[in-house]
């Protein structure tokens, strides 16, 4: 996916270009070579927790520790790679769709938690919940931001490696008014086999527009095996570093959703993305996210990473059978057409508002509208960044028959 939501400081700047020697050359390196640049001049003082070193420490404020890393490509390997690593950047990101078992009604949902190690400041960490209102036409959502090793409780073996992951984050970073966060967003798993809880409290969902509360608790389980990208799971960035990167396209997903503080029994499907490696950010101009879940039993991602310029000096994608079989897709596989575009009235920022993909090597195509217009997230008061990210209306026709779907888009660099 390369989510664009991390940004370095200037210690992170010189631990990047320390890990770049002797990287493998790729399409994006000059975009990459300014975006790094750009960070380690711009971000001197304080921001945001993934944006910028953490201007005030925890008390005591230990240095991190890094092992030595081994020469990347690692061959990834299950449960252990579920977990968390000593990377300079890493995410665990889920999206969904979910349906109301006693009205039908629909609702798309995003819950992910961003992991950053910044030079000598303690590990910190983000995480963003959001749940569109399909029917209802809202979306509603909020951010946390913690600083501590105390947001993984991930099991480990005897030899200290993970077994899985378990992320809980409270919002109680320095400075922060605690009391408005009663309750841990947490997030757990291994092998497929996840659960989800997060409940926004009292002044977040008041914010996010929904005073009488909003929040889930999900349990997922795998139908199909993971899919690893880049053909072994490792995708280099040249000077920008490199990524791991694995999805489980198609998750079963069952529990409760709270909209206006309604409790409503729920189910669905989920996608996850884990993505993790010593870089801060690839491309110098954002990129865009597409997830699509056919109904032929087919899932699609595609990736395109954009240069400063608009251009696109990196596109790839995977196509997961039914049968869990990967397909790779090079830039020459596919094509994507904005057929649409709206403009947010609260940042200014206009967003490519549907589309029309094009798989010739798979007899597909594929027409995307947003299922609700206005799908933005602004976090910069967390990650730094204005991005949208919703759920979509999918029409699909494979070799001339109509296979309907899901969908899910990512857009980065759009706005301030």
């Amino acid at each position: 996916m390369n989510r664009n939501h991390a940004a370095g400081n200037r210690q992170p700047c010189t631990r990047a270009r320390r890990v770049q020697a002797g990287r493998v050359r790729a399409l994006v390196v000059a975009a990459a070579i300014a975006l790094i640049v750009g960070a380690c001049a711009g971000m001197a003082g304080g921001g945001p927790i993934l944006a910028n070193a953490p201007v005030v420490r925890p008390s005591p404020a230990p240095a991190a520790t890094r092992l030595p890393v081994p020469p990347d490509p690692i061959p990834i390997v299950f449960p252990r790679d579920d977990g968390p690593h000593d990377r300079l950047t890493e995410w665990w990101y889920y999206t969904g769709h979910l349906r109301d078992r006693t009205t039908g009604a629909r609702y798309g949902f995003e819950f992910v938690v961003f992991r950053a190690e910044r030079g000598d400041f303690p590990v910190s960490w983000a995480s963003h919940l959001a749940i569109t209102d399909e029917r209802g036409g809202r979306f509603l959502y909020a951010q946390r931001s913690e600083i501590g090793p105390q947001v993984d409780g991930s099991p480990r073996d005897p030899n200290g490696t993970p077994t899985g992951f378990r992320l809980a984050i409270d919002g109680a970073s320095p400075g922060a008014p605690v009391t408005a966060f009663p309750g841990s967003w947490t997030m757990a798993g291994a092998n497929g086999s996840d659960i989800l809880a997060a409940t926004m409290s009292p002044t977040e969902a008041a914010a996010a527009g929904s005073p009488a509360g909003v929040g889930l608790r999900l349990a997922l389980s795998a139908r199909k095996p993971p899919a690893l990208h880049g053909m072994n799971g490792f995708i280099a960035f040249g000077p920008a570093g490199g990524s791991y990167y694995y999805s489980r396209t198609r998750l079963a997903a069952t529990g409760s959703l709270v909209v206006d503080g309604r409790t409503l029994a729920v189910d669905g499907t989920a996608w996850f993305d884990h993505q993790w490696g010593d870089f801060i950010a690839v491309g110098g101009g954002g990129w865009d996210w597409f997830a699509m879940n056919l109904g032929d039993g087919t899932d699609l991602t595609l990736s395109l990473v954009r240069d400063a310029s608009g251009g696109h000096p990196l596109m790839y994608g995977t196509s997961v059978a039914p049968d869990g079989t990967t397909t790779h897709l090079a830039a020459t596989d596919f094509s994507v057409t904005v057929t649409d575009r709206w403009t947010s009235p609260l940042t200014g920022t206009t967003y490519p508002a549907g589309w029309r993909i094009s798989v010739p090597r798979l007899a597909l195509a594929i027409d995307l509208r947003p299922t609700v217009a206005g799908q933005e997230l602004d976090t910069r008061a967390t990650t730094g960044v204005v991005y949208w990210e919703g759920s979509q209306v999918v029409t699909a026709v494979r070799a001339g028959r109509s296979i309907g779907g899901e969908g899910y888009v990512e857009l980065t660099g759009y706005g301030p």
